[in-house]
């Protein structure tokens, strides 16, 4: 078979999906989708300077590639909250073809599957939250416990038969309030063998500088581990940080001055991130 005939056989597959698979205009799920579109075809345009992440294969073979050329640049499709579910457990299978490798159960309220820390009830995982758990963890999808309730929380932990993420979040022992994670909560997350990422916002750390992200970091080393600690900024255009991305090496300098070494502080900035992707995405490049 020719390259070429290859490449229109894949388009054809390609296009089938979206035109057959594609949930309605205007939902949640569509927008979602289209957003992975959208980012897909950027990447593309990049000729492999950028590339969406999907499996452990994928990854492995952008580490090896990145080692010849370090200016490739990665990253994994991720929901903040499962609104584009919408209440349906089978559009999980459509944003999973769309790319999604990880997933939060709420974001600023309550969903159909679970209570978030900022929502009205506050509760745990429903019933269908339950599957939507077991769902997630049978196509080795991420799940992420950012700005879940504390009942949320407990809920997942309990029932989790893989480690889980907490994408961005401070911790109560150096920033106080309902936002962060207990030292509880923190160890529970630990032993299960899950990673969380210190944010870099004033609600997360109680500061508007670098050494106050160092000082959350640090204590979260302390508490759980290096290897369980990794940064969390939530540079998502909206939410004012300490610093942005050109601002990390004045971070690096605040962890050596906060007795991090130098190992600690390469496990935290990225390498943990990297080991728990290898360990936790789903092993084919579906």
């Amino acid at each position: 078979m020719s390259s070429a005939t290859a490449a229109t056989r894949t388009t054809s597959r390609r296009w089938w999906w979206r035109k057959a698979c594609r949930p309605p205009p205007g939902t949640a799920c569509w927008r979602a989708t289209y957003q992975a579109d959208e980012l897909r075809q950027q990447t593309a345009k990049s000729h492999g300077k950028v590339r969406v992440i999907g499996s452990r294969a994928q990854l492995r073979s952008f580490i090896a590639a990145r080692e010849k050329d370090p200016a490739l640049l990665a990253g994994w499709l991720t929901l903040e909250g499962a609104h584009a579910l919408e209440g349906k457990l089978d559009n999980l299978d459509t944003l999973y073809r769309s790319g999604y490798r990880m997933a939060a159960p709420t974001h600023f309220f309550d969903t159909e599957l679970s209570g978030s820390q900022h929502g009205l009830k506050k509760g745990g995982l429903t019933p269908l939250g339950r599957q939507w758990l077991r769902d997630m963890e049978q196509r080795k999808m991420i799940v992420d416990l950012a700005h879940a309730s504390p009942a949320t929380i407990d809920d997942v932990l309990t029932l989790a038969k893989r480690p889980v993420m907490v994408s961005h979040t401070g911790v109560r022992g150096t920033c106080a309030n309902g936002r962060n994670l207990s030292d509880a909560q923190l160890k529970r997350i630990a032993a299960q063998g899950g990673l969380v990422g210190i944010g870099f916002w004033n609600t997360a750390v109680c500061g508007k500088d670098v050494a106050s992200i160092a000082r959350a970091i640090k204590y979260t080393v302390k508490l759980i581990g290096a290897e369980h600690v990794a940064y969390g900024s939530d540079f998502d255009g909206a939410v004012t940080t300490a610093i942005d991305a050109a601002g990390l090496p004045r971070l690096t300098q605040a962890l050596l001055d906060a007795g991090l070494s130098e190992a600690q502080i390469r496990r935290v900035a990225g390498e943990n991130v990297r080991d728990f992707l290898l360990k936790n995405l789903p092993d084919d490049d579906a």
